[in-house]
Order: structure tokens, then sequence, then C-alpha cells
């Protein structure tokens, strides 16, 4: 309990401090997005209405910032993140909730495959130390060091421009009705082929390394030596004595990984113009929209906050010595 409350405190703390920056740094960047808007909309808001927006948006010049800091607070709690500049009215929340699922299925089950993969190479490469398997090593560096971005501008080369296998951009065919229809999501899996593929080539190295070098330590315990001496197979052992015990700080990476997978695909969706968080995340921050800003950057800093949780309650229940540690 001592453990759960200490981390409870240690979370709410952390949220509290994000949200703070998360409000400040917005109101720190150049330019005035109220006078954006009034540009963008090209004489159809009236240039009286100004004083107005400003209130609207909590930017009042007459309102000091900690009261802004208030306000935005109270409309916080409520669940209310305000109206995005760039979609005027329409509701950060809104756009937010559309926009989140896309990546959230895009990129969520690329590093879930990535996850999964990684970690049976990983562990085959660290019992077979040694072999011919090593030779594997270099081009799993490679695709590690490789950038996403650059890993992304190469498949669209060569598997859409050249090839014409997939679609360079978008998410699904925009000649079709969004529904749950067999050819409404057999068309978002063609689009979203190549960023997965790009996600899972540019994480799975880290993977294969991570879980080829925690293989190589656990090799050597006494409990592995054990089995071997009792003449278990050795499928067995490298499984349930080597991978079981191995596979702990990829569990707490992949939960860490989970988190980051709301905010960290910012350049992959920029790339092939993917309608995710990321994507809308770079237009808010392209156009100074400041509610669109900080929504994303909310729902970007409690998937972290929270995945971050998750690893930590899980690691301490598969490794009771941490909760021992942590009296």
């Amino acid at each position: 309990m001592r453990f759960l409350l200490r981390r409870v405190v240690f979370y709410a703390l952390t949220a509290w401090a994000a949200i703070t920056i998360n409000f400040f740094i917005p109101r720190m960047l150049p330019g005035d997005p109220v006078t954006a808007l009034l540009g963008r909309m090209q004489g159809r808001i009236d240039s009286n209405a100004e004083h107005s927006l400003r209130v609207l948006f909590g930017l009042d010049q007459d309102t000091s910032l900690w009261q802004q800091y208030v306000d935005y607070w109270g409309l916080l709690l409520r669940g209310d993140l305000g109206l995005s500049f760039t979609h005027f009215p329409t509701p950060v929340a809104d756009i937010v909730s559309q926009s989140l699922p896309w990546t959230v299925g895009l990129v969520g089950v690329a590093t879930i495959i990535a996850f999964v993969i990684g970690s049976l190479i990983g562990t085959f490469l660290g019992w077979r130390r040694g072999t011919w398997a090593d030779g594997l090593l270099p081009v799993a560096t490679f695709f590690q060091a490789v950038p996403y971005f650059w890993l992304g501008l190469i498949t669209i080369a060569l598997l859409s421009v050249n090839l014409g296998w997939f679609p360079s951009s978008g998410s699904y065919d925009r000649g079709l009705v969004p529904a749950f229809t067999g050819e409404f999501i057999g068309s978002v899996i063609y689009y979203g082929f190549l960023p997965a593929l790009t996600v899972v080539l540019s994480s799975v190295a880290g993977w294969v390394l991570g879980m080829r070098n925690m293989m190589v330590t656990v090799s050597s315990e006494d409990y592995v030596t054990v089995a071997h001496a009792k003449g278990l197979p050795e499928r067995q052992v490298m499984l349930g004595y080597a991978a079981r015990n191995a596979v702990l700080p990829q569990v707490s990476s992949f939960a860490l990984s989970l988190g980051f997978v709301v905010g960290g695909t910012l350049i992959m969706e920029m790339v092939f113009s993917y309608q995710g968080i990321g994507y809308t995340l770079y237009q808010a921050v392209s156009t100074h929209d400041y509610p669109l800003m900080q929504g994303c950057f909310l729902v970007i800093t409690l998937s972290v906050l929270v995945a971050n949780m998750i690893a930590d309650l899980a690691y301490a229940l598969l490794d009771p010595r941490t909760r021992t540690e942590d009296r």
C-alpha cells in the first residue's frame, strides 16, 4: 500500500507540472493567434470582434496570466479543452477524439508486432550467441540507426513511386464513406501498410538488441545451468527459464513505448500525411492554435504518465524485489 501511495503522489505531482508547463509554453511562442485567425478568415469575422475572441479563447490582455491559469484549470477539470483556432468553432476535444484512434490503431498495432517479433528474434540470437546468428546483429543495428523519416521516404520511393504497390499518403480511400464495412477496413489497412512497415522496421531492431543482450546475461545464471544439468529440453530451458526472466526489462520498456505511441509518430505522420494526433499537433503548431496544441500535448503527456504508472505496477508485480527496495 505504501508503495502504491508513493507512486500515486509522484505521478500526481508530475501531471500537475506537465499541465502547468503545457499552459505556459504556447503563450511564450512568438505570434498573435487571434490576429492570425482574423487574417485567415479574410473578413468573415468583424475586426471589432477581436476583444470578444480574446476573452473567448482566454487570451484577454486585461486578464492576468495567473487568472488565465486558474481559468484553464477550471475548464480542464470540466473536460473542456476550448475551441480550436484553426477549425473554429469546433471544440478541441472533438478534433483530438477524431485523430487519436488513427494513431493508436496504426502505431499501437505496429508497436505490438515489433515487440513480439523483436523479442522472439532477440531470444534466438541471445541463445545462439557465437554462431552464424550473430551475423544478423549488424542488420539490426543498421535499422536501429536509420531515422524514422528517412526510412519512410525510402519505403515511399521504393514501394509506392517505383513499384506502385501502395499509396504514398492518406489514411483511406477518400472515395469511401467511413464505416465499419469490409471495404473501408480493407482500405484503412491498405493505406496504413507503409506507415506501419516504417514503424516496425524502425523499432524492431531495438527490441532485438535489448532482448539479445538480456538473454546473454541471463544464460550464465545458476538456475539456467541447473536446468541444463537436470536434462531439461533445450527449448524449455530457453523459453521457460532464460527468456522468462530476460523479458522483464522488455515488458517495462514495452509499457513505456505504448505511452509514446500517442506522440512519438509526429514525423512519420507528417511524411505520410496520416491523420493522426501527430499530424494534428503539427498543424496546430504551424497555425499558433494554442487550445489544439494544449489538447494534443495534454493527451500525449497523460498517455506517457499512465504508461509509466502501468509499467511501474507491472514491474512490481513481476519482480517483488522492487517493492521491497522501496520500503
